[in-house]
């Protein structure tokens, strides 16, 4: 009756994990980068700071409009003054209380109108962050991909491992009968129970490190614990020849054009210093009203008045010199920085390029000794059952095989990883993800 409860126990856990893995919504790669786009705080950060940008531009276009504020005053007196009386009135010199309001207008701006130079630079900001923002989301993207691929080949490394198990333990219900009949050594029996142990701490190994690459994949994505990954092969026969490849990413990557963009709004920011040497224009328009108690004769209720000012700082120290020869040096840093990252950019794309390579020619290779390893394991098998061969011979034909296993799954993923790699360095893997993969 015990073994009954038991075996309905199992199967209910079975059942159940079946239930859980069928309900377990499955990703592919694009799904991976919806989910995490919504949920990265790295992507949020670029947002704000696209934001920022904006706000700077309203902050740019504030300067341009005139400034109105409006004023009231009250003063009350502890007595009221008069003057020397004469033949016609009493002079009032202070009264008991007074008042005054208004509203005044005022508009101040540089004969260089080097105001509409830091408007231009505020929209190029912006655009600057854009920019900055399809890079983030570029990078951000190879990042999930680097972790979907990570979990990818850990579950195959798992698989591999548990079939690596399954091989040792036949092979040592084997090598068990064969020492029963006396047709082997003991040491045969002691050599199959150490293989196997091995191959099970390598099992839990890869399993450890499964849920490892899944944590990863959670954490950077914000998906839920039970997903499953879905595993897709990413056609890579689609891709232009390397010249054209160098011409797209000089031309079409986000972040060269970032540092284009920053070499001109530093080009801008000297146009800026340069107007300071400039003199500075003020308008201002006032109305201006009043009460008091007791009332003056001569008092008078209200005023609207209007003026213009010009000044020129002609001395500050060298400080507007020193902000000039600045500016210029940022200018000079900024064309550096852009014409470095350009040349960077062909020396990625290159190596990007080549690895693919690389990775396609191993993975053809390594699929070949992996056939050559199965085949080479099974006679091997067959002929230790026969008596032809020793256990040593199995052993080696095992390993080969494990490690041709493994070095398939690593060139496999390594190879569809290359491919993103190759789109990212190139400055078309958003285009490539949102056309779907």
């Amino acid at each position: 009756m015990k073994r009954v409860w038991l075996c309905l126990m199992i199967l209910f856990a079975v059942v159940l994990m079946s239930v859980s893995a069928g309900l377990a919504q499955e990703y592919a790669l694009r799904d991976l980068y919806q989910q995490a786009l919504k949920n990265s705080e790295k992507i949020k950060y670029a947002q704000e700071n696209l934001y920022i940008s904006q706000m700077g531009k309203n902050k740019a276009w504030a300067v341009l409009m005139p400034r109105v504020t409006a004023f009231v005053t009250y003063s009350h007196f502890t007595e009221s003054k008069y003057g020397a009386p004469t033949a016609y009135s009493t002079v009032l010199i202070q009264p008991n209380e007074s008042g005054t309001w208004g509203v005044r207008a005022d508009q101040a701006f540089s004969l260089s109108a080097r105001e509409l130079d830091a408007l231009k630079f505020a929209g190029q900001s912006i655009t600057k962050s854009e920019f900055d923002l399809d890079a983030a989301k570029s990078d951000f993207v190879l990042a999930v991909s680097s972790s979907y691929y990570d979990v990818l080949k850990a579950k195959k490394a798992l698989e591999i491992a548990a079939a690596n198990v399954e091989r040792l333990t036949q092979y040592r219900h084997s090598a068990e009968k064969r020492v029963k009949v006396g047709e082997a050594t003991k040491t045969a029996l002691l050599r199959a129970d150490g293989e196997l142990s091995g191959a099970r701490a390598d099992y839990l190994r890869a399993t450890n490190a499964l849920k490892l690459a899944r944590a990863q994949l959670i954490r950077i994505t914000g998906i839920e614990d039970t997903f499953r990954v879905k595993d897709e092969e990413i056609p890579s026969s689609n891709l232009d020849p390397f010249e054209k490849l160098r011409e797209t990413a000089v031309n079409s990557r986000a972040d060269i054009k970032s540092y284009d963009m920053q070499a001109q709004m530093a080009e801008q920011q000297v146009k800026y210093a340069r107007g300071a040497f400039w003199p500075n224009v003020g308008l201002f328009a006032i109305y201006n009203g009043a009460d008091q108690y007791p009332m003056a004769g001569t008092f008078n209720r209200e005023n609207v008045l209007a003026g213009v000012s010009l000044t020129f700082p002609f001395f500050e120290g060298g400080l507007r010199v020193a902000e000039l020869k600045e500016a210029k040096a940022k200018e000079r840093q900024a064309r550096l920085a852009y014409e470095d990252f350009r040349k960077n950019i062909t020396i990625e794309l290159e190596g990007a390029y080549l690895d693919l390579e690389t990775q396609k020619g191993a993975l053809k290779f390594l699929k070949d000794q992996l056939v050559f390893a199965e085949d080479n394991y099974n006679a091997v098998l067959r002929q230790y059952e026969n008596g032809l061969v020793t256990s040593l011979d199995v052993m080696d034909a095992n390993s080969l095989l494990l490690s041709s296993e493994k070095n398939v799954a690593e060139a496999l993923y390594g190879y569809q990883l290359a491919h993103l790699k190759v789109r990212r360095s190139s400055g078309t893997l958003l285009q490539f993800i949102n056309e779907g993969i």
